[in-house]
């Protein structure tokens, strides 16, 4: 039975069916809830400074396609995985590109597309495109990798870390303590500090600029559960 189901979850079908509902799941989390910027001015006061490399938790990433304002164009990276191409269905419908890949510099960057992931993303921000994705080491809730430093390295693109937070959510008992946002409350959409890493980072800046990613993401999540009114129970934070 669950090699049926598992073979069924791999259809095109049934992806895209999963992918659209989803998306307008999404699309009415996002119409029922009032959503605030904290800081109010976000996008004017990045905008000289993009594109941008825009860093957010895993877990806490399903209303990240509603940062894209129609004036900038976004992309975002999501694995190759079967879930992932349910994410990636959802997030074109939403109307944000996707790269497809994992953002892990581990022992499997290789195997999953990491490299040429990588290439893609420094493509998109050449290009003048903002670029997306989480921060967290694979399978490890909370804790920055040093590919998206990389990717800051290499690009010499700033990072904007952010949070988007609801008052009524679901948290999931997975890996990521996924959040799923649900309808008919209030919402903030939080962004931190620029963090900018020098192309001439060595690998205890590196190492530096990876800790300060980390708490600035951990500071503007908390910051955003605050503002809606709701602790952030992860135990992480």
């Amino acid at each position: 039975m669950k090699r049926v189901l598992r073979n069924l979850g791999r259809a095109s079908w049934v992806q895209h069916l999963a992918g659209g509902t989803a998306a307008e799941f999404l699309r009415l989390v996002w119409w029922t809830n009032r959503f605030t910027l904290d800081p109010p001015e976000i996008y004017k006061q990045i905008e000289p400074d993009m594109p941008v490399i825009v860093a957010f938790w895993h877990g806490q990433h399903f209303m990240m396609p509603f940062l894209k304002l129609k004036a900038y164009e976004a992309k975002v990276l999501i694995s190759r995985h079967r879930d992932g191409e349910i994410n990636a269905i959802a997030a074109e419908r939403l109307g944000v590109g996707t790269v497809r890949g994992s953002g892990d510099h581990g022992t499997s960057f290789h195997r999953k597309g990491g490299v040429a992931a990588f290439k893609s993303m420094l493509k998109v921000l050449e290009d003048r495109i903002n670029m997306a994705l989480t921060a967290d080491v694979p399978k490890v809730s909370r804790k920055a990798g040093l590919g998206i430093i990389m990717l800051a390295r290499e690009s010499g693109r700033p990072i904007l870390p952010v949070a988007i937070a609801t008052s009524r959510f679901k948290r999931l008992k997975n890996w990521d303590r996924s959040v799923i946002h649900l309808p008919f409350g209030h919402g903030v959409i939080a962004a931190g500090d620029l963090v900018r890493v020098p192309p001439d980072a060595d690998s205890t800046m590196m190492e530096d600029f990876r800790a300060e990613l980390e708490a600035n993401l951990n500071e503007v999540t908390r910051r955003a559960y605050t503002l809606v009114g709701r602790p952030d129970e992860d135990g992480h934070a």
